[in-house]
């Protein structure tokens, strides 16, 4: 049998192209749920600051609501694998609506020009950061130490300026969050294709879902620390 030189690259070039298709469709559907869940946050948010006796309704109901989100975020983290993805698009959707419930609260606190703004900026940034991890070839792995000790701080720095008030250790706490979010969007990015990758290229189940959630939370967080550091106060 006749060695083709051509022949052998062929396949690997062929199955290169293929994994590549694969992961671009799968990330097409995380993005696509992630925005769907942004446009339910916005839509519910907007509804509600607009309407004063929804409005009085939700600020009465404040703490339960974060304490619904948190709970939705830890079971979704833990059945992610184990649930039909149509439950993981329901939850996934339940959370976004209950965001959009608690973020009512920044009509009233930021005027409209600030939100829009920091909405297009953070929309760059996310963008930016989302196509870096997808076209670089280096492994940010070698982030994650430095990312999560970064959102510790940026949690602890949180809490302790609910007792302080310190418009100064607040300004330094968002700029470290907007550092920290913007990189966990470039990591969370290239770790989701390498999620779907070592999953055999298969997109079914929650996969996409859960993958739209991470980016939807790096999205909203590095949207609300930009709004706290750019954004005009009513």
């Amino acid at each position: 049998m006749a060695f083709d030189p051509q022949q052998q690259f062929a396949a690997p070039s062929a199955a290169s192209m293929l994994a590549e298709e694969s992961a671009s469709a799968f990330m097409a559907k995380v993005y696509r749920w992630m925005v769907a869940g942004l446009a339910l946050t916005a839509g519910t948010a907007f509804f509600v600051a607009s309407n004063q006796e929804a409005f009085a309704l939700v600020r009465g109901l404040y703490l339960p609501l974060i304490l619904a989100e948190l709970a939705v975020v830890v079971v979704f983290s833990l059945m992610a694998h184990k649930i039909s993805g149509v439950v993981a698009g329901a939850m996934f959707l339940g959370y976004s609506f209950l965001s959009g419930l608690t973020l009512s609260a920044i009509f009233f606190r930021y005027n409209l020009g600030s939100i829009s703004t920091s909405f297009f900026i953070t929309s760059a940034m996310f963008g930016a950061m989302s196509v870096y991890g997808t076209v670089t070839k280096k492994d940010l792995s070698a982030w994650a130490t430095f990312l999560f000790m970064g959102l510790i701080g940026v949690l602890v720095a949180g809490v302790v300026n609910i007792f302080l008030q310190s418009d100064f250790l607040g300004f330094v706490k968002s700029c470290a969050a907007v550092v920290v979010f913007a990189g966990l969007t470039a990591y969370d990015t290239q770790k989701l294709r390498q999620l779907h990758a070592s999953s055999g290229y298969s997109s079914a189940g929650s996969l996409a879902i859960n993958g739209a959630l991470v980016l939807y939370l790096d999205f909203i967080n590095l949207f609300l620390n930009i709004l706290r550091l750019f954004g005009s106060r009513r």
